[in-house]
């Protein structure tokens, strides 16, 4: 199924997320609300975010719409998110010249380690406006890349959370570029869009993030040497998350977030890409993939974010492997509009668009801002058969919880459909047509909390 959908692209963004009420335990949830896969046509200039009816004869009509309230301080977050701010970070990084890691260490306006003190500098300047909040600190790990032995640095940064069994996050960046030949340390890597966009939104999502402290502690850790075998994040896995036993639940790796044109010139502008380890029916990144893409169908009106059924691009890589090779759930956030055509020494500034960037940076500081933030995930979630071709759905209620989104996957779907209830038990003959579901909770403001522990109706599929 294709999503029927129109996004605002007025700076006065208007959020418009209509969710079904559902009914007592006793009888069957109300409509479900279905998720489409987007296409890549452009949206018109003006519009809202709709939901199509659904196709499914077998889900029970409501005629009781319940239009949620949208969270003002998630949207005033995102407000704060500046195309001027970005780009200045993105031209900084360009115009050091490489970032290789065979490049220079000690020039101060050129190389590897100008950009390492840049983004250390930029970090600095946000903890010391944080009211303590932020607390930044480097990571240095040993590199021998085409002969050549150096010191490199990755650049973390972390905001305690203040709940206790909230769990980390972790937000991820590589800085180091590379050009046309992997092993030319002097040579012209601008790294532009690749990937000093990803370091430049998240120096931003630092910045607004760092101003008060969130349930789930936050970490955004910028990667050293991931061009030549994502050393710096495999690094950072063994001698910090596993050795201090970190409770991560979730990285997110950030690369390649500002191009909207391909390289035949058609732009695509409203849609980013998720990236992640199959398989489809029981894959934990898989499940935050497909969780990802609600939770901004939901909050995020003017940015589609595709499931993409793989863990990244044919014969590609990123930092997410080396969290996922070591046991952790992981995806790959990335603009839709891959121009192969900027290869290496031509990506530039040029092919980056401020406009886009903002958009993307917005809509994973929501993602973020929403994981961090959003009520606890349901507990003991259970599905009971009742011997009479009903099932009944329950689960512990949640602590801030007002109400909760139950999202359902159709078999061999690569998203969810979603429908919003009061109750902590549903009887209803209609679930076993679906794959699997989760459960999340919903706070007084709106927020959609993390995902409940996925629940396989139908294996394999």
């Amino acid at each position: 199924m294709m999503k029927q959908s129109q996004r605002f692209w007025l700076f006065g963004w208007i959020f418009c997320t209509v969710l079904l009420a559902c009914t007592l335990s006793d009888a069957p949830p109300a409509t479900l609300i279905p998720r489409m896969t987007p296409t890549v046509t452009p949206p018109p200039t003006i519009g809202y975010s709709t939901r199509a009816p659904t196709t499914q004869s077998q889900v029970p009509q409501s005629n009781a719409p319940v239009e949620a309230t949208p969270d003002p301080g998630l949207l005033s977050l995102m407000n704060q998110i500046q195309t001027d701010r970005l780009m200045a970070h993105v031209r900084t990084l360009q115009d050091l010249g490489t970032r290789h890691v065979n490049s220079s260490q000690s020039n101060p306006n050129h190389g590897v380690g100008a950009a390492a003190n840049y983004i250390t500098g930029e970090l600095e300047k946000i903890r010391d406006e944080s009211n303590g909040n932020l607390y930044v600190f480097p990571h240095e790990f040993p590199v021998t890349w085409a002969g050549v032995n150096s010191v490199q640095r990755n650049i973390a940064a972390i905001i305690s959370g203040t709940d206790v069994g909230a769990g980390t996050l972790i937000i991820g960046a590589h800085y180091d570029s590379r050009g046309d030949d992997l092993e030319d340390g002097v040579g012209y890597a601008p790294g532009a869009n690749d990937n000093g966009s990803g370091v430049g939104g998240l120096i931003e999502i630092a910045r607004v993030l760092s101003k008060k402290p969130h349930r789930a502690t936050i970490m955004i850790v910028f990667f050293a040497a991931e061009e030549i075998g994502r050393k710096g994040s495999i690094a950072f896995v063994n001698d910090y998350v596993k050795a201090q036993n970190i409770d991560l639940r979730l990285y997110i790796n950030v690369d390649a977030i500002g191009s909207q044109s391909y390289a035949n010139g058609a732009v695509n502008d409203y849609q980013m890409r998720v990236f992640s380890a199959g398989p489809n029916a029981t894959s934990p990144s898989r499940v935050y993939a497909r969780y990802l893409n609600l939770v901004a169908f939901n909050f995020v009106p003017w940015m589609d974010i595709a499931v993409i059924d793989a863990r990244d691009r044919d014969g590609r890589y990123g930092d997410h492997f080396s969290f996922y090779e070591a046991g952790y759930t992981a995806v790959r956030v990335m603009e839709m509009a891959e121009n192969s055509a900027n290869l290496d020494t031509e990506d530039t500034i040029d092919g980056v668009s401020p406009g886009y960037l903002q958009r993307s940076t917005q809509t994973l500081l929501a993602l973020l801002t929403v994981l961090a933030d959003g009520p606890p995930p349901p507990i003991n979630v259970t599905l009971r058969d009742n011997g009479d071709g009903t099932q009944t759905l329950v689960w512990a209620s949640s602590a801030d919880a007002t109400s909760y989104i139950v999202a359902l996957r159709s078999p061999n779907s690569l998203i969810y459909n979603q429908f919003e209830t009061n109750e902590t038990s549903i009887r209803w003959d209609g679930f076993q047509q679906y794959a699997s579901l989760i459960v999340c909770a919903k706070d007084q403001s709106g927020l959609i909390g993390p995902p409940s522990t996925e629940i396989i109706i139908q294996p394999g599929v």
